[in-house]
């Protein structure tokens, strides 16, 4: 019997490793270092912790034996899997390696990152996928394609559980764009990755439309155009930094509060600058990031689709070392109106907040809802309605502050005290109104500018009387609907005071299976 000493079989082990780490060879790793890319395990190391990551079915191979696959086997077969730490907080993770078979999935594939997302769920913990990959191996037919849908179900049933962040790194096509779609938050990398249900050719092929693959699902195409990505980053590097960032933010779970980090700016810092950032003239705009990073902590805020329906901003700051999400209407884009995009850019915000027990924090400039053929033919009253119902079922803290406008049916949908906002605030400069003073006078006094055949100066004093009436925040203070009008240099005390008070809060909603949000 040959026996093989402890020596031996450690220096096997090293040698399988060895192999394990060169993915599919010297020459493939260089082509994909010389192309700008990181490869799969540089990724992992500058995503986690120092010697955090432990690596799972290191030296798993496809059991695929067609089409000379069975000669072909790669230890870890294009994906490498485990978990590890950011920022001293656990996560798992998934690496995709395009040096191995193009990191095209094969049902080995699948069922390694299926166990690590099983973990994450069972942990509670974040679940991070870095995606490099070709698509479906085509070898092993519909397997592959059962392999996606497997990840596709894990994904859906970890949706508001536990935080799930995508990171696209190179090709991103077919089935695979499904997995990131259903995660909270999308990473791609300008001028390296790109994603697409079908390809130039068969766009081409079918509506004989010719465009370059970054036109049709580049970074910059998903983060300006289709809403798909929530950041455009420079490089690898620079995305997982940014995935590092983002978790600062956010809670392990849905059980979890979010982090609360020690705050190095003062609690009762006012801010004179505020009290003269409202124009004198409600037609003029200012921008709204201003007035955000003159509240927050430090004055960082963190935008999310920074670069897509710019009429509404969202993102992450800190209110006291508190993580808390920001709403906000911005006044220098299209007035500040919500249109179709706008409505569910924010509306997937507040639900993703109000899943992961994150504060509400809505800053209110809002003319109305833009109006259109474009935007009714296209279903504005559904998108719409889609932010009136994640408002509406939010039971996070909810903290409204009306800066200027609140018109309409904006006013409602906007976390307005209907919509159980728990503090809403107001400044001097509030306009709280069915509509401006002077689309409302047209129509309460119609006859009687009619009679005045033209005389300006009588029109012009129905709208000063209809604005000092109603285009001011104490119609609905004496109703109850604002809560306080405040200073505004006094907004970061208030905002700071009014989540203390609320940090024990509990809503719920009736029990049932899930609602029907109008998809």
């Amino acid at each position: 019997m040959l026996e093989v000493s402890t020596k031996e079989k450690l220096k096997d082990l090293e040698k399988r490793n060895e192999d394990a780490f060169l993915g599919g060879g010297k020459e493939r790793l260089t082509k994909q270092k010389e192309g700008g890319r990181l490869t799969a395990r540089e990724r992992l190391v500058v995503l986690l912790d120092p010697g955090s990551f432990v690596e799972f079915d290191r030296f798993v191979t496809h059991r695929c034996s067609d089409f000379g696959m069975k000669e072909k086997r790669i230890a870890g077969d294009g994906v490498i899997t485990g978990y590890g730490r950011i920022n001293g907080k656990l996560v798992y993770v998934y690496s995709q390696d395009f040096t191995v078979f193009g990191g095209s999935l094969s049902a080995t594939n699948s069922r390694k990152i299926c166990k690590v997302m099983q973990m994450a769920i069972k942990n509670g913990a974040p679940m991070i996928g870095l995606n490099d990959s070709g698509g479906a191996r085509i070898q092993e037919g519909v397997e592959s394609l059962g392999g996606y849908a497997d990840i596709f179900l894990r994904n859906t049933l970890a949706s508001g559980v536990i935080p799930q962040i995508s990171a696209i790194m190179g090709p991103c096509a077919g089935g695979a764009v499904y997995s990131p779609a259903i995660t909270d938050f999308i990473f791609m990398v300008k001028d390296t990755s790109y994603m697409f249900v079908t390809g130039p050719d068969v766009v081409k092929t079918v509506t004989h439309e010719e465009v370059s693959k970054m036109d049709l699902g580049g970074a910059q195409t998903h983060n300006t155009k289709s809403g798909v990505a929530h950041f455009a980053c420079e490089d690898d590097k620079h995305t997982l930094l940014m995935i590092r960032e983002l978790l600062n933010f956010l809670p392990s779970n849905n059980i979890d509060d979010p982090p609360v980090l020690p705050a190095k700016d003062r609690t009762d810092r006012t801010e004179e600058k505020l009290n003269s950032i409202i124009p004198d003239s409600s037609k003029k705009p200012y921008d709204m990031k201003e007035l955000v990073r003159l509240v927050v902590d430090e004055g960082y805020f963190l935008e999310v689709q920074q670069h897509y329906a710019g009429n509404v901003v969202i993102g992450f700051a800190r209110l006291n070392g508190r993580s808390v999400g920001v709403v906000a209407n911005q006044p220098t884009v299209l007035a500040g109106c919500l249109d179709i995009n706008a409505s569910v850019k924010a509306a997937r915000f507040v639900r993703f907040c109000d899943a992961f027990n994150i504060p509400l924090i809505t800053f209110v400039d809002v003319p109305g809802f833009l109006p259109g053929t474009n935007q009714e033919y296209n279903g504005i009253i559904r998108h719409g309605a889609k932010l009136l119902y994640a408002y509406a079922e939010a039971t996070v803290p909810k903290i409204t502050v009306i800066t200027r406008k609140a018109y309409g049916g904006a006013y409602d949908v906007m976390s307005s005290k209907h919509m159980r906002g728990d503090v809403n605030l107001a400044y001097p400069t509030a306009e709280i109104a069915v509509m401006g003073p002077e689309g409302a006078v047209n129509i309460i006094f119609r006859e009687q500018i009619a009679k005045a055949n033209g005389d300006a100066s009588a029109k012009t004093k129905l709208v000063d009387d209809y604005t000092k009436t109603f285009a001011n925040p104490y119609k609905a203070a004496e109703l109850g609907y604002i809560d306080e009008v405040i200073e505004p240099s006094q907004t970061r005390i208030r905002l700071i005071d009014a989540l203390e008070m609320l940090k024990n809060k509990r809503d719920t909603n009736p029990p049932r299976k899930h609602g029907n949000i109008p998809l």
